[in-house]
C-alpha cells in the first residue's frame, strides 16, 4: 500500500462519517422536507457511479467508502420518496 492509497482511505473516511449524521436524522424522524429530491437522487447517482469507478480501478478505499455512502444516501433517498 502507498502514501496515496492512505489519503484515499483518510478522504474516504471523513466525507463518508460526514453522512451518518444525516442519514440518522431523516431515518429516525422521517422527515426530508428540507432535503432536495434533486441533491438526494443526483448525488445517489454519482455516488454509484463513483463506486463502479473504484471497482473497475481495483480500489478498496473508493469500494469501501462510495459503498456505504451509497447505503446512507439509500435511506435518506428511501425516506424521501416514501414522505
Amino acid at each position: 500500500m502507498n502514501n496515496f492509497e492512505y489519503l484515499g482511505y483518510a478522504a474516504g473516511l471523513l466525507t463518508t462519517i460526514a453522512f451518518i449524521p444525516q442519514a440518522w436524522k431523516v431515518f429516525s424522524s422521517r422527515k426530508t422536507r428540507d432535503i432536495s429530491m434533486t441533491w438526494a437522487v443526483t448525488m445517489t447517482i454519482g455516488v454509484f457511479f463513483w463506486l463502479c469507478y473504484g471497482i473497475s480501478m481495483g480500489s478498496l478505499p473508493m469500494m469501501l467508502a462510495n459503498g456505504v455512502t451509497l447505503i446512507l444516501l439509500a435511506v435518506i433517498l428511501w425516506v424521501k420518496l416514501g414522505s
